[in-house]
């Protein structure tokens, strides 16, 4: 098996880019959710620095959202003018 005949596999079965970062950007949402409850069952002293780290890990989800959208618009730019993937 070759290299070239390798990759060519690879790409059939690979998941777009574009969606794994659309659900890496749900998943934190969930974590966010899952951080922001949690930080309501610590200890007094302990929950300022808990609720930061869920709004910070709220920060991320547009991140992601936005550059899916820009990977999937890339590519459908290069799709539509020939130039496929190699």
């Amino acid at each position: 098996m070759t290299v070239e005949t390798m990759s060519r596999a690879l790409q059939a079965y690979a998941v777009p880019a574009s969606r794994s970062l659309h659900a890496t950007s749900l998943a934190s949402i969930a974590l966010c959710i899952g951080l922001w409850i949690r930080a309501k069952t610590v200890g007094e002293d302990e929950r300022p620095n808990a609720e930061r780290r869920a709004l910070f890990v709220g920060l991320w989800p547009p991140m992601f959202w936005l550059i899916g959208d820009t990977v999937r618009r890339a590519d459908r730019r290069r799709t539509r003018f020939g130039r496929a993937r190699p």
